[in-house]
């Protein structure tokens, strides 16, 4: 059984997407990041970076104790390993896609990440960090669209990289992007998400933002920004 330490993000989505593609046996345990949950010190002791998600491995790789692993990216691969699937097994296709799964990792996701602070959360106006991480935002789409326009999948065959990238892509309408102005993008979108295991990993609670057509400003309590982006977090890394 794995315990998954989960939030409903698009990282949260992408490990929790896996696990339905894999069918492996796993309990959700849900964090409320606007009331602090990320910060009590029993979930530093499973990833010290405090972020979200992470997962705890009941039965790990190699038996023993509870295995704890954090970001996103190296629980697909830990998983990936664990049973076998979606992470090629021959040395190139296995190295393709953990280069478009590092390229979402340090692009796709940071960038966007940023795009939404500046578009949904910045409390005023800031014309500079929109238009810089807009303009971010649409080039890695731009990059994605030259390789899907390739290929079926990021790395010729379904993966971990485009479990990754998928639930990034579905949250490009709360910046005010249309997938459909990415056109291989675009089908590469329909037809992962035409998978169960998808559909059922990335399923949003009732009236979640992501599933509502307008998308507002998000305004915060001070105790919530401080949770999310201030005071509290900084001091929940200290020593």
């Amino acid at each position: 059984m794995i315990d998954l330490h989960h939030v409903v993000t698009p990282n949260g989505h992408k490990v929790k997407i896996m696990l339905e593609e894999l069918g492996l046996a796993y309990t959700v345990i849900p964090y409320n990041m606007l009331t602090g949950d990320h910060l009590k010190p029993e979930f530093r002791k499973i990833n010290p970076n405090g972020r979200l998600p992470a997962i705890v491995d009941n039965d790990p790789i190699g038996g023993g104790a509870p295995y704890a692993v954090f970001e996103s990216g190296a629980i697909l691969i830990y998983l990936a390993e664990k049973s076998g699937n979606f992470l090629p097994a021959d040395p190139r296709g296995r190295h393709l896609a953990i280069q478009w799964l590092m390229w979402q990792m340090a692009g796709l996701g940071p960038m966007h990440g940023q795009a939404h602070h500046f578009v949904r959360y910045c409390p005023e106006e800031n014309a500079y960090g929109v238009n810089r991480y807009m303009n971010e935002a649409r080039r890695l789409l731009d990059v994605m669209d030259r390789r899907l326009g390739e290929a079926d999948f990021l790395a010729g065959e379904y993966s971990i990289a485009d479990m990754a990238c998928w639930p990034w892509v579905r949250a490009i309408r709360a910046i005010h992007l249309d997938v459909a102005d990415w056109a291989a993008v675009k089908c590469w979108y329909d037809r992962v998400g035409e998978r169960p295991g998808v559909q059922e990993g990335a399923r949003l609670p009732e009236g979640h933002w992501l599933s509502q057509t307008a998308q507002t400003k998000v305004t915060l309590t001070p105790e919530q920004w401080s949770n999310l982006f201030g005071e509290n977090m900084l001091k929940s890394g200290a020593h």
